[in-house]
Order: C-alpha cells, then sequence, then structure tokens
C-alpha cells in the first residue's frame, strides 16, 4: 500500500498522543505495520511522518478551506462554509487541533515553521475576505487573527471540557 494510505491513522495518533507520546509502537498498532515496514514507507521516522501529516492537512487546507473562503457571495456566506469545512475537519469538535498539539514538548522545533506557514495561509486569506467588506488592512488582519484565535480556543474548551458545544458554537457564529 502507499504511504499515502496511513496517513489518517498517523493523523489520529499525533492527534491523541502527540509528537512525544506516538511511540512507534503505537504508530505500528494504528497502522498494523511493522518497524521495518514503518520505516521502508517513512524513512527519515516519526519526523517525516508527521511532515506527511501536515502535507496532508495543507493539502486539505488549499482543497477546502481556502476555496470556502474564495467563492463569490458575501462574507458571512463564505465564513459559514469555511466553517462547515471546520466541522469536518474536527469532527464536529470531537478532535483536537493538530496543529496546537505540535506547538508543545520537542515538536515545536521540529514542526514550529510548517505549523506557523499553515496559520498565516489561513488568516491571509480571511484578511482578503473583511477587505472585501470595506475594512482597512489592520482591522481586517486582526478580525481574521479573532477569528482564528476563537476557533482555536473553541477546540482546546472543547476538549477541556470534554463538550463539542463551544467549538460548535463559535462555528455557528462565524455565519451571524
Amino acid at each position: 500500500m502507499p504511504k499515502e494510505t496511513y496517513i489518517p491513522f498517523l493523523l489520529e495518533l499525533f492527534r491523541k498522543y502527540g509528537y512525544d507520546g506516538a511511540t512507534l509502537s503505537k504508530i505500528s498498532k494504528a497502522t498494523g505495520l511493522g518497524k521495518a515496514s514503518l520505516y521502508h514507507h517513512f524513512p527519515g521516522g516519526k519526523d517525516e511522518m508527521v511532515d506527511s501529516v501536515l502535507d496532508y492537512l495543507q493539502q486539505w487546507l488549499k482543497q477546502y478551506i481556502l476555496p470556502s473562503l474564495r467563492q463569490k457571495g458575501d462574507y458571512k456566506t463564505r465564513l459559514k462554509l469555511m466553517g462547515d469545512r471546520l466541522l469536518e475537519l474536527y469532527q464536529g469538535g470531537e478532535q483536537p487541533c493538530l496543529f496546537a498539539i505540535l506547538l508543545l514538548g520537542s515538536a515545536r522545533d521540529l514542526f514550529h515553521e510548517r505549523v506557523k506557514d499553515l496559520f498565516l495561509v489561513w488568516i491571509e486569506e480571511m484578511t482578503q475576505v473583511f477587505l472585501e467588506t470595506g475594512m482597512d488592512k489592520l482591522s481586517a488582519q486582526e478580525k481574521a487573527e479573532d477569528v482564528a484565535i476563537a476557533i482555536q480556543g473553541s477546540l482546546i474548551l472543547s476538549q477541556a471540557l470534554n463538550s463539542v458545544l463551544p467549538f460548535q458554537r463559535v462555528i455557528k457564529q462565524l455565519s451571524i
């Protein structure tokens, strides 16, 4: 099987255990691959696995989130479409954000720039949406950052409270 087959399993695993907690034993069990097969598919080890997951999420951003924001129509509709896609990605708020997880522990030094770049692309695209409403550049960027803060914060709160309601409430408010 191609290595892309294992990306969803790795995404789930890194979301659940983080970079430091996702041992090769857990990865082997989750993917059904022995350690030798893991290194065959991912010669760079766990770092390459995370890079592959980030590649997948970057592609997902380009395929689903950015087109939602680039569509014609009013900004609320576009933000709602983005929210609908985020509901899918985070399974209604049940799944934590891998980006936040990768900014902790030893993974921070390894993946900070990639995570930062993904956030910057997303925020810039939201900034463009708010610019189209007549906001000045600074206000549009701050509004885009506020949306990212609300979404990311609600994901953390949803995990802490073991309730999807904070995340779903924030997503619903995107189109209000």
